[in-house]
């Protein structure tokens, strides 16, 4: 089964097109990463850009590196970006999620770089896409189903998915936040301000998780991507990816087989697919097992087909959507 996804190309093209953008934007800038008096500050993509703008509120331009409805993995920085990221008052990135970012940040050397990365702990979540596996006693190693081998770092079993854990979020949300007042020391009240507010909604959120999760029937459910490790292991779960970190690589009969093998054993009632890439697998995998689907989103991005404006939003659908699939009451 192939899974089709945006390729670099068209995602060159849009981030071309966005890097204009954003260049167009700083076309009064002094120098200083400043435009008309306020801090410019650049996402390499959705999550970093939604801390940004949360914590930034008014005191600050944002722009993001990647457009809506692109997969952020496949990204390709243009050379105006590049050159753009120079000029940059603050450039939020993940450092091994997208390695195009990496490069370009190298080349340009902004003078305030903040990596998400480093204001908490990456972990590598687990074993090899392959065939059926003995998930031993109930819970086992929360989340570690499907992440070796992963494309995005340098480290390939590191799993960069950290956001959607809403507590490592927050820590990133402090880093992020610290990062402005460095960059930005005259409106550091604001952003310390704007930080506390974040982390106590992040706060809350991973009450309303823990909370809704707390009586289920079931601890297993069966994803796409295994973008939901950090998440799965935050709550007890169990995820099972079809694909594993890479959501471009197609998974094997023996994988399929053994997919088969834990919807049974678990009672799996739902397979998920996600918004940015192609759901055939998943919905083909559901009708050979006659399961239902739905999305559980890895918030890589907001576009047309969310479930939300913005990633708390699109959080709780997730949460609704996982209490449904694993019998919360």
């Amino acid at each position: 089964m192939n899974i089709r996804r945006l390729r670099p190309t068209t995602a060159l093209v849009g981030a071309a097109a966005l890097g204009l953008t954003t260049l167009t934007a700083c076309s009064s800038n002094t120098g200083d990463g400043r435009t008309d008096g306020k801090l410019d500050v650049v996402a390499s993509f959705y999550p970093l850009q939604f801390l940004a703008q949360r914590i930034g509120g008014d005191a600050i331009h944002v722009s993001s590196l990647t457009k809506p409805g692109v997969e952020p993995h496949d990204l390709e920085i243009s050379p105006r970006q590049t050159a753009d990221l120079s000029k940059a008052g603050l450039v939020v990135y993940l450092k091994g999620l997208q390695p195009s970012v990496d490069r370009a940040i190298g080349q340009a050397e902004p003078k305030h770089v903040a990596d998400a990365a480093s204001y908490t702990t990456l972990e590598d979540h687990g074993t090899e896409v392959e065939g059926d596996h003995d998930h031993g006693g109930e819970g086992g190693h929360e989340g570690e189903e499907g992440h070796k081998g992963h494309a995005h770092s340098g480290d390939a079993a590191a799993d960069p998915h950290i956001w959607l854990d809403p507590v490592r979020y927050a820590q990133v949300a402090k880093g992020v936040g610290k990062a402005l007042e460095k960059a930005d020391p005259d409106h550091a009240t604001t952003y310390k301000k704007n930080t506390t507010a974040l982390v106590k909604e992040l706060t809350t959120l991973d009450q309303d998780f823990r909370s809704g999760l707390k009586d289920r029937s079931s601890d297993t459910f069966i994803t796409t991507h295994a973008a939901f490790g950090y998440l799965a292991e935050r709550y007890g779960l169990r995820q099972e990816a079809i694909s594993g970190l890479d959501p471009e690589s197609e998974p094997s009969p023996a994988r399929i087989k053994g997919l088969h093998s834990v919807a049974k054993k678990d009672k799996v009632n739902t397979v998920f697919f996600e918004t940015l890439v192609s759901d055939r697998t998943a919905k083909t995998l559901a009708g050979d097992l006659h399961l239902r689907t739905d999305v559980l989103d890895p918030i890589e991005g907001i576009g047309d087909k969310s479930k939300g404006d913005d990633y708390l939003q699109v959080m709780r659908s997730n949460l609704k959507a996982l209490k449904k699939a694993l019998g919360a009451k």
